[in-house]
């Protein structure tokens, strides 16, 4: 759990905003967590992490957007869960405007 997520020093000295930084973190893990248990507890944090990270896309100037990451049972599993999926050969900047509406809403 500790190798999840990077930390460093934080000075803050506001009650508004050391409270506001605590809901931060606690709200972020309750997504890992959440996620996790969404993906059937498959796959580490660390794994589903890393996953996210590495789904890059290329933006195609003025038309949108071509994956550039591999496709592998992790990421067919978070498009799953997510009810969108971002593997197709070309995705145009509506397609990703209405993935961004629909990502909200969950």
């Amino acid at each position: 759990m500790k190798t999840d997520f990077a930390a460093r020093p934080v000075y803050i000295r506001r009650d508004d905003r050391i409270e506001a930084h605590f809901l931060i973190c606690f709200l972020s893990l309750l997504v890992y967590r959440l996620l996790e248990k969404q993906l059937e507890n498959k796959y580490t944090c660390e794994e589903i992490l890393d996953k996210l990270k590495s789904m890059k896309f290329a933006d195609i100037k003025g038309q949108g957007y071509m994956p550039t990451y591999i496709r592998d049972k992790l990421t067919d599993a978070l498009h799953k869960v997510c009810g969108f999926r971002t593997d197709y050969e070309f995705i145009t900047k509506a397609d990703m405007r209405t993935i961004e509406k629909q990502s909200k809403q969950r």
